[in-house]
């Protein structure tokens, strides 16, 4: 790829794609935002690809670490245009896509249910989050990816497990009525799916 091969390159993208459109759309929660920057992220590597290292194990990271500044290129593209629109007449009422495009989803549910916890968390935290979890990047490759020391992912990736879980408990006893009618859970037993979601990041150790 390095030398320009676009049989490579596109082995690369079919193998790449869809995890690097998946990290991206965690972090944006926009699905037409997330395809955009999956684009552009390829676009830049092959624009790029002569900084690509040679006896990588994976070109995984890379491409992350490249979609991760483009999500915050796209977030802060985001908040310019909001404070612009807050400087505009109301708009026009337009019907919400919304449910539409989530009935992509097998587990409508449990998906808003995790990206609202998901989107409280900080941007690092979330960063580290999906690389280091979803993304299955071990602590080096998410260092890598990030441009930080591994420390710091540890770290980072340590205050979000903790936090997400705290927003799982919250949510979880916000949902709960005043008057228990049904029958005692089982020892264990997890109901909320924001808590269900953060399962992994609680029991998995460093």
């Amino acid at each position: 790829m390095r030398a320009g091969d676009r049989e490579a390159f596109a082995e690369l993208y079919e193998s790449c794609a869809q995890a690097v459109y998946r990290h991206a759309l965690r972090l944006t929660g926009d699905w037409s935002v997330a395809e955009d920057i999956m684009a552009d992220t390829f676009l830049a590597a092959w624009q790029g690809r002569g900084r690509l290292e040679q006896g990588r194990g994976s070109a995984l990271p890379w491409l992350l670490g490249i979609a991760t500044h483009k999500c915050e290129n796209a977030r802060r593209r985001l908040r310019r245009r909001l404070v612009f629109l807050t400087r505009q007449p109301p708009p026009v009422h337009v019907a919400d896509f919304s449910a539409e495009a989530a009935s992509r989803l097998d587990d409508q549910d449990r998906l808003r249910a995790v990206s609202a916890a998901f989107g409280q968390l900080r941007r690092q935290e979330r960063e580290v989050l999906s690389l280091r979890v979803w993304c299955g990047l071990d602590y080096e490759q998410t260092a890598d990816a990030l441009g930080i020391p591994v420390g710091t992912v540890r770290s980072r990736l340590s205050r979000a497990r903790r936090r997400l879980a705290r927003i799982a408990d919250q949510a979880e006893r916000a949902k709960r009525p005043r008057r228990n009618l049904e029958p005692a859970r089982a020892h264990g037993e997890v109901r909320n799916t924001a808590a269900i979601a953060a399962l992994p990041m609680r029991e998995e150790t460093p």
